[in-house]
């Protein structure tokens, strides 16, 4: 087994040609993960306006706006963050994320997916 060596990493947040589609209107561009045999994931997604997905998944996870903006949850307790903000969706959270304009944000999850 390829253990990942303890050494600092950067990334960037461009979403390239390997990107991942994700339903209708986002993509996802994956920086590092369970198969780098890592205790989280991060990646980097693209959001058309108007593009949506469901919340529910068995991981927790932060959201950092880069820019654009989101609506994230569900009825009264739906929040709107923008470039600059960051969100917590605990697992299992009900509800939708909407982008209300093309948005680009950084994921990171625990544990690694």
């Amino acid at each position: 087994m390829d253990v990942t060596p303890m050494r600092v990493r950067k990334f960037g947040s461009a979403i390239g040609d390997d990107a991942i589609r994700f339903g209708d209107g986002i993509l996802i561009a994956p920086a590092f993960g369970k198969e780098a045999n890592a205790s989280m994931s991060a990646y980097t997604s693209f959001f058309h306006a108007g593009a949506r997905a469901d919340l529910p998944a068995s991981y927790a996870e932060v959201w950092v706006v880069l820019s654009g903006a989101l609506r994230v949850g569900a009825g009264s307790g739906a929040v709107t963050v923008g470039a600059g903000d960051f969100v917590h969706v605990p697992e299992q959270a009900p509800g939708v994320v909407e982008a209300l304009e093309d948005t680009v944000m950084v994921c990171v999850s625990v544990p690694a997916h």
